[in-house]
């Protein structure tokens, strides 16, 4: 998210909750929107965190999230699909990594009683995507937006 909201040149790409993601982060600021600045901290030792991907179908992905070991009360569990832009393709002059679809927050705490959480989603890619581009990617906020594992995964189209 950035400064000029609608107007901006990616704002087709941008997913409708980053915003509210982003002012979640404990210090978050921007710099004239361009440049994002906040904080991540891992937890040692980290949970466990794995995102596996299954077969495309029908212009869906599904996604699981497993996580093991602990982290903070009330922590909310994401997952997304990423479409992973070489540099020199598609017109840009960088390498660049489109988030295209998320899911989250998914509660992690009603969940967790052996300490450990699975979660399925089935996300659905826009059609201007190219799915042999996307990946996988899994994350664990605490509440005050601190990232406390992430993980990713090459979604290969099968």
């Amino acid at each position: 998210p950035g400064t000029q909201g609608d107007d901006a040149p990616l704002a087709a790409a941008a997913t409708s909750e980053a915003r509210q993601r982003s002012q979640r982060i404990e210090g978050f600021s921007f710099d004239a929107g361009r440049r994002w600045a906040g904080r991540t901290v891992l937890p040692r030792p980290a949970p466990a965190l794995r995102v596996t991907s299954g077969p495309a179908w029908k212009g869906y992905f599904a996604l699981e999230l497993d996580a093991r070991g602990r982290w903070p009360a009330q922590s909310t569990g994401w997952l997304a699909l990423v479409e992973v832009v070489p540099m020199g393709t598609d017109g840009t002059p960088v390498a660049r990594q489109l988030v295209r679809t998320v899911a989250g927050p998914l509660d992690l705490d009603a969940l967790r009683a052996d300490g450990r959480v699975q979660v399925l989603r089935a996300l659905r890619w826009p059609d201007t995507a190219q799915p042999a581009r996307l990946r996988a990617r899994a994350w664990i906020e605490s509440p005050d937006g601190t990232i406390v594992a992430v993980a990713g995964e090459r979604c290969i189209v099968r």
